[in-house]
């Protein structure tokens, strides 16, 4: 295990209200290490950069692979795509001004959980979207693309989410989990805009590679999401592995032990590298 170097509070974009941060677990020995920009879930309403650092962000940084946790702008002050454009910005800062961190930045990844792996896998499948790219930020000049995508436990299919029978709608007395990301409780049987966001609807031949991990006894994002997004990847012969973590439930603690975080470092060092 390496020695990490943490850095943390700085600022890759200034906003309404206040300033976007992100923090840097960096190996002491970085000169080769990949780097990849996470992303914290809580339902795109809750949560923040800091969290699982002990247990997920610093063990993974020690296994090698650099991390940066960045946080975005929360509902219900914003609605989606403003959490989009707030990730590019993170992305494109990275590209900027890594190196002056001493990161890696020619090659990304780019890793989030649930809610946050949502995100990472909709900005990693919609480089060339102009209309998701947003203006946040200052380093409009850089790419927002992104190398890897390690998805944990995401919603994939936002439009199956949104439908409910009468009487499920009266049992569970809540509005589906996607509201937060739209900022509204409201939606059409074929609700344009929801399907348009919904990663199965951005998947194209050139997409980046992806780690999939989901556990099968998940009772808030069904594993099946997970299981369509590899199938649709699969389908249009983008590299994807998947692993189903037995006996997992949501944010369970098995993501975090060490043989898990072992393959994603691994994986990620394998795709990040410069032959990569």
């Amino acid at each position: 295990m390496q020695s990490i170097n943490v850095i943390r509070d700085i600022e890759y974009a200034a906003v309404s209200g206040g300033s976007l941060t992100l923090d840097i677990y960096r190996p002491e020995s970085c000169g080769t290490a990949p780097t990849v920009l996470y992303l914290h879930g809580g339902g795109w309403e809750g949560g923040d950069k800091n969290d699982d650092a002990g247990k997920r962000l610093k063990p993974l940084a020690e296994m090698g692979v650099a991390v940066t946790s960045a946080n975005y702008r929360l509902a219900p002050h914003i609605h989606y795509p403003t959490q989009v454009h707030d990730v590019k910005a993170a992305v494109r800062w990275l590209r900027a001004r890594g190196s002056n961190y001493g990161l890696q930045t020619e090659r990304l990844g780019i890793w989030g959980a649930s809610a946050g792996g949502y995100l990472a896998t909709i900005v990693g499948l919609t480089a060339d979207n102009h209309a998701l790219e947003g203006t946040v930020g200052p380093h409009g000049n850089h790419s927002s693309a992104v190398q890897a995508v390690v998805n944990w436990f995401s919603p994939t299919d936002l439009l199956d989410s949104t439908r409910r029978t009468p009487l499920e709608t009266r049992i569970l007395n809540r509005p589906p989990a996607v509201s937060a990301l739209f900022c509204r409780s409201d939606f059409a049987d074929h609700d344009a805009e929801v399907r348009s966001a919904s990663p199965l609807e951005n998947i194209h031949a050139a997409a980046p590679p992806f780690l999939i991990a989901h556990g099968n006894l998940d009772r808030i994002v069904p594993e099946s999401d997970s299981h369509d997004l590899f199938k649709a990847l699969a389908r249009h012969r983008i590299d994807a592995t998947y692993c189903m973590i037995g006996g997992a439930g949501h944010e369970d603690p098995r993501f975090d032990a060490g043989p898990n975080l072992a393959i994603t470092a691994a994986w990620l060092k394998a795709q990040l590298s410069p032959e990569g």
